[in-house]
């Protein structure tokens, strides 16, 4: 354990932040879930509205150095692909 009292503030403060960025990213990839679910259902509405939810989280995420900016990107790259997937397949059984 640390001696003196700025590194055991620093740790108090790494704990914290810890804890606030894990709810972040779980925050993120739980709406990226949604998002994926709501491409299942093949209700366009729906799936614009997650969509959108999805990536707002994404982009707050990498904009407040939880996640970097390249990874968020990726991530909405990723999210977009599937979705326009899911979609085409739907469109061209249907």
């Amino acid at each position: 354990m640390a001696n003196l009292k700025s590194s055991l503030k620093d740790i108090k403060r790494n704990a914290k932040r810890r804890l606030r960025n894990r709810s972040a990213k779980a925050a993120m990839k739980t709406f990226i879930k949604k998002a994926k679910a709501a491409a299942a259902t093949g209700d366009v509405e729906v799936i614009k509205q997650a969509l959108a939810q999805a990536c707002s989280a994404i982009d707050k995420t990498a904009e407040r150095g939880i996640i970097h900016k390249n990874q968020a990107a990726r991530r909405k790259s990723r999210l977009m692909r599937y979705v326009n997937q899911i979609l085409a397949q739907a469109s061209s059984g249907a």
